[in-house]
């Protein structure tokens, strides 16, 4: 009987270790496949980075080291130090843009997808058949309308100073009617019991006070991916700031580094610092966020109607 038993543990330790050690070819390949990806993705960064921390008289050497060898911190201090490149104005400016202009977009399509979720008005379905179908609609064929809006906007005397070309509004107004935010955010609305508004409503609650205290909190993993998205493509936006603003002092980042990399002679180092300042803050609130935006979007799209 002890034979027997030690003969199957001596049977059963290769098959064992021959489980323990199967290679999933389907693992594998997903790895292969996303490898090449990621280096395409990260070599670029790296680069930048690398340059950023390199003296100006060794950014065109070759082969590149892709090590900063000798690191300085000199790039940086002549961004700091030197008026006639602002660049912390202009993250100053990108930072105001940025954080309003994500504000105010949240609100109104909150607003707007809570209205579309929950309230009953004539032409709902048409209307918000139509905010579907902006979203075929090319940023391109609304950029002069855009424009010449805000262009006659500025000719009005008590509000065109404020709203007109040139100001922080021309920026924000063209994107506070984000209708994919308000899409995203209605499929979250959805999926909201309405026995929860009916319990408050019994209460004394009226429809503002149900909206932001009841519903708003429950889809704040959506509006978190939702501000992030937005604050995104506030804070890198060049095409439409690069049309509407005319002051030096007044631009946002990615125009200040358009400018600074013209010229009869671009000092790389300069560009690739100011590159790094600019996208820090996207990496680091990703960082901080990335839990939220990835359960926003996973939830998204399973409740609508």
């Amino acid at each position: 009987m002890a034979t027997t038993t030690a003969a199957k543990a001596i049977t059963t330790r290769p098959q064992t270790a021959r489980r323990k050690f199967r290679i999933n070819w389907g693992t594998v390949v997903i790895y292969l496949v996303l490898m090449p990806l990621a280096i395409t993705l990260i070599v670029p960064i790296w680069y930048m980075v690398d340059m950023a921390f390199t003296p100006e008289q060794f950014q065109l050497r070759w082969p590149i080291a892709w090590v900063p060898i000798p690191f300085t911190f000199q790039n940086f201090i002549h961004i700091y130090y030197d008026k006639t490149l602002p660049i912390m104005r202009w993250l100053l400016n990108s930072a105001i843009v940025t954080g309003f202009g994500t504000i105010a977009t949240l609100f109104l399509a909150a607003l707007s997808a809570y209205a579309f979720a929950r309230l009953q008005f004539p032409g709902r379905s048409f209307l918000f058949g139509l905010l579907i179908a902006s979203l075929l609609v090319p940023g391109t064929v609304t950029l002069i309308p855009a424009f010449l809006l805000l262009r006659d906007i500025g000719n009005i005397p008590v509000v065109g100073p404020y709203l007109g070309l040139g100001t922080y509004s021309a920026i924000w107004l063209p994107a506070l009617a984000h209708a994919w935010a308000i899409f995203f955010l209605r499929q979250q609305f959805y999926s909201i019991p309405r026995e929860l508004e009916d319990a408050a409503y019994i209460d004394g609650a009226g429809r503002f006070r149900v909206f932001w205290q009841i519903c708003l909190p429950l889809v704040r993993a959506a509006l978190v991916a939702q501000g992030i998205f937005t604050a995104l493509a506030f804070w890198n936006d060049l095409f439409w700031p690069l049309i509407v603003l005319n002051d030096r002092n007044g631009l946002t980042l990615p125009v200040g580094l358009l400018v600074l990399s013209q010229g009869s002679y671009i000092q790389r180092g300069l560009a690739f610092a100011g590159g790094f300042i600019a996208s820090a803050p996207p990496l680091i609130f990703y960082a901080i966020f990335q839990r939220q935006i990835i359960q926003g979007i996973s939830t998204a799209g399973m409740a609508g109607r």
